[in-house]
C-alpha cells in the first residue's frame, strides 16, 4: 500500500512548517519509532517518527522548503518494490496517511 506523510497540525496558529532535515533517502526502511524528518515552526522543532514500519519512497518537500499544514511531505510503502504512480499529484491523492508519532 502507498502511504503519505503530511505536514502535521502542531498549534492552531501555525499554518506552515519548514522541513529542517530528512533522516533518510528514498529506498530507506524505517521501523516504528524511528525519526523520519525534523520540521520547524517559527517557535518550535517538531520530530516526525514512524508509527509503523515502511519504506521511504519519494520525498515531495526538500530540506529548507516551507509547506502548509496538511500538504504531503513524502510517500512511503510497505515494501520497496510496490509501484508508485508516475504522476506525483496522483500519488498524493491515492495515498493513505502514514501513521506517525
Amino acid at each position: 500500500m502507498i502511504y503519505k506523510i503530511t505536514v502535521p497540525t502542531v498549534a492552531e496558529d501555525v499554518e506552515e512548517i519548514r522541513v529542517l532535515e530528512w533522516h533518510g533517502a528514498a529506498g530507506q526502511d524505517f521501523r516504528a519509532g524511528e525519526l523520519v524528518v525534523e520540521l520547524e515552526t517559527h517557535k518550535a522543532l517538531v520530530e516526525v517518527r514512524a508509527g509503523q514500519s515502511g519504506v521511504l519512497r519519494r520525498v515531495l518537500c526538500q530540506d529548507g522548503e516551507w509547506a502548509k499544514v496538511g500538504i504531503p511531505l513524502a510517500l512511503f510503502s510497505d515494501d520497496a518494490v510496490e509501484p508508485l504512480p508516475e504522476n506525483a499529484e496522483l500519488a498524493r491523492d491515492l495515498a493513505v496517511d502514514f501513521v506517525v508519532d
